[in-house]
């Protein structure tokens, strides 16, 4: 009998290594994360209950907790190098021209490039296949012995899989934490009260320092392997060749690492990830040039720092201190106030930054940020910066919640106890009707060409119009008056604001910004009801039966069509000759029917409202997340990580070509 227990575990085992390979190294799942947790259920039951078989390299050594006592030091048996960094691509050409007076030859050099993650540098060291050690990179000479903790990690195998493995091997690489479960473990920090980290990379630092294995299994590390070190008993002839005999052994490498045939393509696609480096689900800060062959490697050598042979390009910092001059509350299109940062201008990520937003009152509280004070900002890609934490304390005044709108100067309140947003009731506040219109105007809503900020803002200050209303009465003298404005430009400006009039009551919903009625659920709305004034008749109770409406937008429909000012807005709109009705779309049967979609890239044919409305009219429902009940995805240029996520969940993913041929 304990044979065939034995056979079993070991069976188990297998099955278990094999599904992570499958998940981490090919991205290709073959089960789900039940049918996974199953496996690993059975496989702990039945060592506990024979432990005369359970092994070190078992899977459920992963997520055996365990206080550690401290950690040890371990010396490498080949030093850890760390880059040269470079920040410009004639710095770039520079390095390629040290490389080739090093080598001396007159032959083409060949570059393999890989995405420098922003993580935590580890030597995992195997022997005879199997994990032996596991090692922060410490001074370079010896690190910190982290075995445990690095056994955690499902993405590095406790043995090597498949053939040609070498009696002994030191493979480095990242360690570092996904974007999403970063955002994760800060909530759960924030709700116990705990300081939060400041990005990804300090929480992977700190989680590998962690005395409790058990704690850093539940902080879902990862890691990709990227270096060879000392290695015996097999001859590795190129960078390229060991990046794919790691994918052989279930060890995790990027899958963006490129072979490249001279420096023009290093650059290129150096260019590339630039700018797309945050649709990526992981931080990167630059790009690592290798020269390929290990032998010219060696030929090169080292500096006392570095190797001759590498180097770093880095992307333009994301993140800098500068000093807070002033915290300014501004008034959003629906009276929320938020407090924004006027900072001492500071280069950070290429550009120059003189703002950064705060979120809420709340954050300020929990930042303790005050006027004068030095803080860290952080800017990823083109979103809004945001201030991390502060540095420095060098203010003396805590900032003072606004009881009155900076505007309009109206009562400023806070709607209900849990909510942490403070909001501006009056609706004709200036500074809600500037976004507000700005919205109104808005390619999905009501599609006014040619009316953006600068015209509105214009337009509100000189007291044209007072409401939405107001601009369907413009004359074109009134448009003259603005900035830039000739008879042409006025002309243009007039036509789209007559061709808006046509635009079906969606559209009209959804520009009128009301709370919590975005794109699709005015759509949703339009088509129930067809009409506005069966809109405004409808009930709470009517309007909350809705599938996807709900209760709480229901009582903010209601709230929005009793007031006065909606009243007389509607009224004028009316009088303006604006269309208040929606075509019925009957739900065609077609391959989506019941089917959810989520869309990611840069779709050719269509605007992202324009093809999740189609679906919607073809019977199925559009998603903004991908999960497991999602059944397509529909992949445009540069796909970003959803498109990862559907790989990962096993999820059919189409091209824009194969959606519109489904739609027709």
């Amino acid at each position: 009998m304990h044979t065939e227990i034995k056979k079993e575990i070991e069976r188990l085992k297998t099955k278990i290594r094999r599904h992570d390979y499958l998940y981490y190294v090919l991205s290709q799942p073959e089960v789900s994360d039940k049918e996974y947790d199953d496996l690993m259920r059975k496989l702990k039951g039945l060592e506990d209950k024979y432990p005369q078989f359970k092994t070190k390299d078992s899977p459920t050594i992963r997520v055996s907790g365990g206080i550690l006592e401290g950690f040890e030091a371990v010396k490498h048996k080949q030093k850890m190098f760390s880059l040269d960094n470079t920040y410009s691509y004639d710095e770039l050409r520079d390095w390629d021209e040290r490389v080739r007076k090093g080598l001396k030859t007159g032959e083409k050099i060949e570059y393999v490039v890989e995405l420098k993650i922003d993580g935590v540098s580890a030597n995992i060291t195997y022997e005879k296949g199997a994990l032996s050690i596991g090692a922060t990179r410490g001074d370079g000479e010896s690190g910190e012995d982290v075995t445990q903790n690095i056994k955690t990690i499902r993405a590095i195998p406790l043995v090597l899989l498949g053939e040609n493995i070498p009696d002994f091997i030191e493979i480095r690489g990242e360690v570092y934490m996904e974007k999403k479960d970063f955002d994760i473990l800060n909530k759960e920090r924030e709700g116990s009260g705990e300081i939060l980290f400041a990005n990804p990379r300090n929480a992977t630092s700190g989680s590998l320092k962690l005395l409790d294995a058990g704690l850093v299994a539940k902080r879902r590390l990862n890691f990709f392997a990227h270096s060879l070190g000392e290695c015996k008993g097999l001859d590795i002839p190129t960078q390229w060749d060991f990046l794919n005999m790691l994918k052989e052994w279930g060890m995790r490498a990027n899958p963006h690492s490129k072979l490249c045939n001279n420096l023009d393509e290093v650059i290129n696609y150096c260019e590339a990830w630039h700018k797309k480096k945050e649709k990526i689900t992981y931080d990167i800060d630059g790009i690592v040039v290798k020269v390929n062959s290990l032998s010219w490697q060696k030929k090169l050598g080292f500096t006392l720092k570095s190797p001759r042979w590498a180097v770093a390009y880095k992307y333009p910092a994301e993140q800098a201190t500068t000093e807070v001059l002033e915290i300014i509350p501004q008034v959003g299109r629906t009276g929320v106030i938020t407090p924004v940062a006027k900072l001492k201008p500071v280069a950070c990520a290429g550009v120059i930054i003189k703002h950064a937003t705060l979120h809420n009152f709340d954050e300020i509280k929990r930042l303790n940020v005050k006027e004068g004070d030095r803080v860290l900002i952080e800017r990823a890609g083109e979103v809004i910066p945001k201030i991390i934490k502060v540095v420095q304390n060098n203010g003396r005044h805590a900032f003072i919640t606004p009881k009155n709108c900076p505007v309009c100067k109206s009562k400023v309140v806070k709607e209900k106890e849990e909510d942490v947003a403070y909001r501006c009731i009056n609706p004709s506040c200036p500074a809600q009707l500037e976004r507000g219109l700005v919205h109104f105007a808005s390619r999905d809503a009501m599609d006014i060409e040619g009316m953006g900020e600068a015209v509105v803002e214009q337009l509100v200050r000189k007291g044209a119009v007072k409401d939405f209303a107001d601009v369907y009465f413009l004359k074109k003298d009134d448009l003259l008056k603005l900035e830039l404005f000739k008879d042409k430009k006025a002309q243009n400006l007039l036509g789209a604001i007559e061709k808006s009039k046509k635009q079906p009551l969606s559209r009209l919903l959804y520009g009128l910004g009301i709370r919590h009625v975005g794109e699709k659920a005015a759509y949703v709305l339009a088509q129930k009801f067809a009409n506005l004034d069966s809109l405004i008749k409808a009930k709470k109770e009517e309007l909350d039966a809705i599938y996807e409406v709900g209760s709480v937008m229901a009582e903010s429909i209601v709230d929005f069509f009793t007031q006065q000012s909606t009243k007389e807005l509607l009224k004028k709109l009316k009088e303006a000759g604006l269309n208040a009705e929606e075509q019925i779309m009957p739900v065609k049967k077609s391959p989506l029917t019941g089917k959810t979609l989520v869309f990611t890239g840069e779709l050719k044919s269509f605007s992202r409202s324009q093809a999740e409305r189609l679906v919607r009219q073809s019977g199925g429902n559009a998603s903004s997340s991908v999960s497991r009940n999602t059944d397509l995805v529909v992949i445009g240029e540069n796909p970003g990580s959803k498109y990862d996520t559907a790989r990962k969940l096993g999820i059919k993913i189409i091209n824009e070509d194969e959606f519109a041929e489904m739609i027709k």
